[in-house]
């Protein structure tokens, strides 16, 4: 089985004393690509440097919204030219976070907007980070009709069967993922779904086509149940498709194989064998 990890933050601090482990023990068990994610310039860089070092590291660039308000015209222009780097796959983690708020709302959907035109002129998928209060879905409605509206402006100039971009480690409703996967967006599913208590999530997994789901840690953040407290790795995606595979009936190399193919469609990643 080869499996790819959708979504990770290998510049984080908490991999400083073993990064180059962490990235070898992910290939060891079958992780064969990971896409690290920027979330500001300076992590969007570090992506960069770590995906020329690591044959298996792709990344990806963009500014999160809780930094939405350091993001200027400088700010977009750097981006700009980091999204025409090679091993660059797409623009993220982009969106609009109404759960910390550390960044006014109007500013969260202007700088949201103006990195979806960025990827649309890059030709560049989208990684859109959503996250509302428990019991709302404001920032899932406000995101899903930019997304709509953005998808629609450039509805001819899309190639055929391609996809647009994930929403980042999903917690939203059925409806909405429905709604998302109707505008050809993947879902990223992450260790949340191993645990006990995350019930909505398991339903929402048994009731989607794997044709519609990707692998993600979100990595140092969000172990699976087994490491549940510790800290997080791509190596750990296994425990993720083991449940999916539980919650779905199949057996887990058919969440691998279809995951895997889901990605490399999404991100352009190359066949390892």
């Amino acid at each position: 089985m080869e499996f790819v990890e959708t979504h990770a933050h290998l510049d984080h601090s908490r991999f400083d004393h073993d990064r180059v482990e962490v990235i070898r023990r992910a290939v060891d068990v079958g992780v064969v690509q990971t896409v690290t994610v920027g979330a500001d310039l300076s992590s969007s860089r570090t992506a960069i440097a770590l995906a020329e070092q690591h044959p298996s590291v792709y990344a990806t660039v963009g500014v999160h919204p809780h930094a939405a308000e350091s993001v200027k015209p400088a700010t977009l222009k750097a981006l700009r030219d980091l999204v025409a780097h090679p091993r660059v796959v797409a623009i993220g983690e982009i969106g609009l976070d109404f759960y910390r708020n550390y960044a006014p709302h109007d500013i969260q959907r202007a700088v949201f907007k103006r990195q979806l035109d960025l990827a649309a002129e890059s030709g560049k998928p989208v990684i859109v980070h959503i996250r509302d209060k428990r019991g709302e879905s404001g920032a899932y409605d406000a995101a899903l009709a930019i997304l709509d509206s953005w998808l629609g402006n450039r509805a001819s100039s899309r190639p055929p069967n391609s996809s647009p971009g994930v929403l980042h480690c999903y917690s939203g409703d059925l409806q909405t993922a429905r709604a998302a996967t109707r505008l050809g967006l993947y879902l990223g599913i992450d260790g949340p779904v191993t645990y006990p208590s995350a019930q909505v999530l398991q339903s929402l997994v048994t009731q989607l086509p794997l044709e519609h789901l990707l692998l993600e840690t979100d990595c140092p953040f969000l172990a699976p149940q087994v490491r549940r407290g510790k800290r997080n790795e791509p190596s750990y995606i296994p425990h993720i498709a083991h449940k999916m595979a539980q919650l779905k009936g199949v057996a887990v190399e058919d969440v691998a194989r279809v995951t895997t193919v889901n990605a490399r469609r999404l991100f352009g990643l190359p066949k390892i064998w």
